[in-house]
């Protein structure tokens, strides 16, 4: 079997309803690495049915799971994209073709809400933590959002330890000291299939603005 041009790293936890239409819609030349996250709704067994390579990560965590689909991933670029069908994958190379061509390093999909598909205090908090980042780093980001796109050595390189939902955050703060040129593009978002395990949760909203805050503070000024 040949190597893919891309690998698409999707962390799952119980998103056997979304899969189908996002795996379905997946661009030529890009592999799906569903990382089942301890989904109890027979997600792994419809990622395979619709082709795709499935790995398992029993630590709960989005760095977990992500950090998962980078070790198994082989393709030369490696996206990540969330599993719960609020973004379009067709897009995917909005984000990729950057990288492919060496105009930056990292990039990242800068979501353009459709009604309904964000809340406003998620929202909000996505927006405060983006204006940190700015001012701590000068990174000139307007969103920390989950679809990206790095080349796979590069990400290794970077020896990313945070396995929660600072995850995201981390991969940015070690791409800027490690010199990388990080650029946004804008993208789609769209109401989510099923519940969020984050925004939809006050548990899971207040735990991922933790370990945002506190990767942040780490940071030096």
């Amino acid at each position: 079997m040949s190597i893919p041009e891309v690998d698409v790293v999707l962390p799952c936890l119980n998103e056997a309803a979304a899969l189908p239409g996002l795996l379905a819609a997946l661009p030529p030349g890009y592999r799906a690495i569903v990382v089942d996250n301890g989904s109890t709704d027979g997600s792994a067994e419809t990622a395979r049915r619709w082709g795709a390579t499935v790995v398992s990560e029993p630590r709960r965590g989005f760095g977990a799971a992500a950090h998962a689909g980078l070790l198994a991933a082989s393709a030369p670029i490696v996206a990540f994209c969330d599993a719960d069908g609020s973004f379009d994958v067709r897009e995917l190379p909005r984000v990729v073709d950057p990288v492919r061509r060496g105009a930056a390093r990292l990039v990242l999909g800068r979501r353009t809400p459709a009604p309904g598909s964000w809340p406003l205090h998620a929202r909000w908090a996505n927006r405060m933590l983006a204006a940190r980042l700015r001012s701590r780093t000068g990174v000139p980001l307007r969103d920390l959002g989950p679809m990206r796109a790095a080349r796979r050595d590069d990400l290794l390189a970077l020896r990313l330890r945070d396995r929660r939902s600072g995850y995201p955050l981390e991969m940015v703060l070690l791409a800027h000291a490690a010199g990388w040129r990080i650029h946004e593009v804008g993208v789609s978002y769209l109401p989510r299939i099923g519940r969020s395990k984050v925004t939809g949760t006050v548990r899971g909203y207040l735990g991922a603005v933790a370990d945002m805050s506190r990767l942040l503070r780490a940071q030096p000024r």
